[in-house]
């Protein structure tokens, strides 16, 4: 999965940039799902990122949803 591989760099010590048209809903969705994986709760991962990120980070439900099946969703394809 994309978001497993700038994870694994950044915990190697590489720097690690995410980014998206608006900057927000998409990049703060991916925000989310890397801090799934470096330990934040997925219960608490959405309010971390909007305190932490941007305030209105993971704007639509699709993404609330996705981040709540995150790491358990499959890439497409």
């Amino acid at each position: 999965m994309l978001i497993r591989d700038p994870h694994a760099r950044a915990v190697a010590g590489e720097r690690v940039e995410v980014a998206c048209g608006g900057g927000v809903g998409r990049t703060g969705t991916v925000i989310t799902c890397l801090a799934v994986l470096a330990g934040v709760p997925s219960g608490d991962v959405v309010a971390w990122a909007r305190a932490h990120y941007n305030r209105r980070a993971v704007e639509t439900p699709w993404q609330k949803r996705w981040v709540a099946r995150f790491p358990h969703v499959t890439p497409a394809g």
